[in-house]
C-alpha cells in the first residue's frame, strides 16, 4: 500500500515535467485529453455534406468548408437526421451543432453531430442581405469609391470559368467591337469551395499588372447556391481594395450577388460587359466621320463668312478708289488755303486802309499841316540851349521885347526876325 502511494507521488504533475526516465502512463494521457476535450463547448458550423453513410442507428458524415479545401468527418445518431422534414442528401448545405468527443479506450477523436439543419434559400438570402447592409454601412458601395473605366482599355483582365460560355462571349463581343483589344485571361473555379480563393488570387495578380486597365469578373448566371462565392465577404473586400477598375458580369438578375454592388461597373451579362468596356469601332469611325464633316462644314462656313466680309470691305468706296481719301483731303486743303489767303488778304487790305486813315489823321494833326495853313512858329533866336535841345517857343509878347532876335518857322522853311515890341491883342 505504501509502495503504491510512493509510486503515485513520483508521477509528473504536468506534461512538461515528463521525461524518458519518468513518463506518464498512457492511461493518464488519455484521461487528461478526454477531460480537456470534454470541456470544449459545442459549436454551430456551416458546411456541405459530401459523404453520408447510414449504418444501423449511426450515420457517418463528411462535411466540407464552403470556401476552402477543408473537410471534417463526423458521426450522428440516425434519429438526429430523421428529424428533418426534407431528408438530407449528398451535396446539401447545412449548419450542424458539433461536439468533440474522445473515446478513451481506442484513443479516437470523434465529432458528434448533436443537431443538424439544412440551409434553405431563404436563409442564404437573409444572410446575404445582412452582409450587404453591413458592408453598405461601411461605405464600400459608395459612388465616391467607384473608379471610372478607361475610354479605350488596351489590355483587359478577364477572370472567368475554364472554357466557359462567359469567357467566349466576352472575348468574341469585345473583339467584334474593337479588334485591337487584348486580354489577360485567368481561368478559375467560379463555384464550389475553391472559387473564392482562386478568384481572389487572380484578382490580385491582375491588379498588380500595370498593363491591365480594367478587370472583368464574368460568369454566365446559375443557381443561387452556385453564385454564393460572389457574395463572399473576403472577395468583396478584395474587390473594394483593388486599384484597377472592376466590372461585375455575373449574369443573374433575380438574385444579385454583392459583387454587383461593390464593383465599379455592373454589367447584366458577360455580353453586356464586353459592350460596355470597349467602344464599337464602327460607331467610333462614324463619330469620327461625323466630326470631320462638322469640322469641314464649320471651316467652309468660316471661309465663306470671311470671304463675304472681305468682299464687303473691298466694295466700300475707300477701298474701291483709295485715291479718294487723298483727293478729298487735297480739296479740303486747297479750300482751306483759299480761305486762309482770302482771310489774310482781307486783313491786310483792312489794315492798309486803317493805316492810310491813321496816316491821314496823323498828317492832319501834324505841325506841318498847321504851318501849311499859314501859321508860323516863333522861337527865340540866339545862343539858345545846348545842341539837341529844343529852342523856346514864343507864346506871349512879353517873351520877345523889342529888339529880340527871333527865328520864324513857316511852311516853306524858316527865317530870322527882330521883335519891335509887344502889342495888345486886337478885338475880334
Amino acid at each position: 500500500m505504501s509502495e503504491d502511494v510512493a509510486a503515485a507521488t513520483t508521477v509528473p504533475a504536468t506534461a512538461a515535467e515528463t521525461s524518458p526516465d519518468n513518463p506518464w502512463p498512457l492511461q493518464l494521457l488519455s484521461q487528461k485529453l478526454k477531460m480537456h476535450i470534454d470541456r470544449a463547448p459545442s459549436a454551430w458550423v456551416e458546411g456541405q455534406v459530401i459523404e453520408m453513410n447510414r449504418r444501423g442507428t449511426n450515420a457517418y458524415l463528411t462535411l466540407r468548408d464552403i470556401d476552402a479545401e477543408i473537410s471534417l468527418p463526423a458521426s450522428a445518431w440516425t434519429k438526429v437526421l430523421d428529424r428533418q422534414e426534407i431528408p438530407l442528401e449528398k451535396g446539401s448545405r447545412v449548419v450542424a451543432l458539433i461536439k468533440a468527443e474522445f473515446w478513451l479506450k481506442t484513443g479516437r477523436l470523434n465529432m458528434s453531430v448533436k443537431d443538424i439543419r439544412p440551409v434553405g434559400l431563404g436563409d442564404l438570402l437573409a444572410r446575404i442581405e445582412r452582409l450587404r447592409h453591413a458592408l453598405a454601412a461601411e461605405g464600400l458601395f459608395s459612388d465616391a469609391r467607384k473608379k471610372r473605366l478607361p475610354l479605350l482599355p488596351h489590355r483587359i483582365g478577364l477572370i472567368t470559368g475554364r472554357d466557359s460560355d462567359a469567357k467566349k462571349d466576352v472575348l468574341r463581343n469585345a473583339a467584334l467591337r474593337w479588334p485591337a483589344v487584348e486580354f489577360e485571361v485567368r481561368e478559375v473555379a467560379v463555384q464550389g469551395n475553391t472559387a473564392v480563393a482562386q478568384v481572389i488570387a487572380a484578382l490580385r495578380e491582375l491588379d498588380a499588372n500595370p498593363n491591365v486597365d480594367v478587370i472583368v469578373i464574368a460568369r454566365g448566371g446559375g443557381a443561387l447556391e452556385d453564385l454564393l462565392p460572389f457574395s463572399n465577404e473576403e472577395l468583396i473586400r478584395a474587390v473594394s481594395a483593388a486599384s484597377t477598375p472592376v466590372v461585375s458580369a455575373i449574369g443573374h438578375e433575380a438574385d444579385r450577388p454583392i459583387l454587383d454592388d461593390v464593383a465599379d461597373l455592373r454589367a447584366s451579362t458577360p455580353t453586356d460587359a464586353a459592350k460596355r468596356i470597349v467602344p464599337d469601332v464602327v460607331e467610333e469611325l462614324a463619330r469620327v466621320r461625323q466630326a470631320r464633316d462638322q469640322l469641314r462644314r464649320g471651316a467652309v462656313r468660316l471661309v465663306d463668312r470671311e470671304t463675304d466680309r472681305l468682299d464687303s470691305l473691298r466694295s466700300r468706296p475707300v477701298l474701291a478708289s483709295p485715291e479718294v481719301m487723298v483727293s478729298t483731303r487735297h480739296d479740303d486743303v486747297e479750300r482751306l488755303k483759299g480761305r486762309s489767303q482770302a482771310a489774310v488778304t482781307t486783313a491786310v487790305v483792312r489794315a492798309a486802309d486803317q493805316l492810310v486813315h491813321l496816316k491821314a489823321q496823323v498828317r492832319a494833326l501834324s505841325p506841318q499841316k498847321t504851318l501849311d495853313r499859314g501859321y508860323a512858329v516863333v522861337q527865340l533866336a540866339g545862343a539858345g540851349p545846348a545842341p539837341g535841345v529844343r529852342r523856346d517857343v514864343v507864346r506871349h509878347p512879353d517873351q520877345a521885347p523889342s529888339g529880340t532876335s527871333l527865328t520864324v518857322r513857316v511852311a516853306g522853311g524858316r527865317f530870322t526876325a527882330e521883335s519891335t515890341g509887344g502889342q495888345e491883342p486886337a478885338d475880334e
